[in-house]
């Protein structure tokens, strides 16, 4: 699992502003992520920057939920302050995971036959850990709403 994850890192590191322009791109055009459009392209393109390099770290983490857990924290207390609704927020975060994926789909190189289980496997974890993020943006929106 460790060369295929080793690759994935390493397209969202050396192409993390060209994955997040196409997110940020993706996110302001979309019905569903409005709120996106009130803050500034630079602002909105950053937090994507910010995830796809933060990624690398929770991901290769020995605990890599603690890593979860204080990025994504600070990644709802974030959305809170410029007001985007929580459903937005999550909405995005989906279209990150997706736009990671596309990305790497897209390079010739990097998947072949004997990459499919270390994919399968690779793809697990990276949506467990979004999945974690989902949780605890959720439950910090939470908290946030009762301060």
């Amino acid at each position: 699992m460790k060369v295929f994850a080793d690759r994935l890192m390493n397209v969202l590191e050396n192409h993390r502003k060209e994955i997040a322009q196409q997110w940020c791109t993706a996110v302001r055009q979309n019905p569903r992520t409005p709120s996106f459009n009130n803050i500034s392209e630079e602002d909105v393109l950053n937090r994507a920057v910010s995830f796809y390099k933060n990624l690398n770290k929770m991901y290769f983490s020995e605990k890599p939920y603690t890593e979860v857990q204080k990025y994504f924290s600070e990644y709802a207390e974030v959305s809170y302050k410029l007001n985007i609704p929580l459903h937005e927020t999550l909405y995005a975060l989906i279209m990150m995971r997706r736009h990671m994926w596309l990305y790497a789909d897209f390079q010739a190189p990097f998947l072949s036959a004997m990459d499919h289980r270390q994919a399968v496997e690779t793809l697990n974890k990276t949506i467990r850990m979004f999945d974690h993020g989902i949780y605890i943006i959720t439950q910090r929106y939470g908290e946030l709403g009762k301060g």
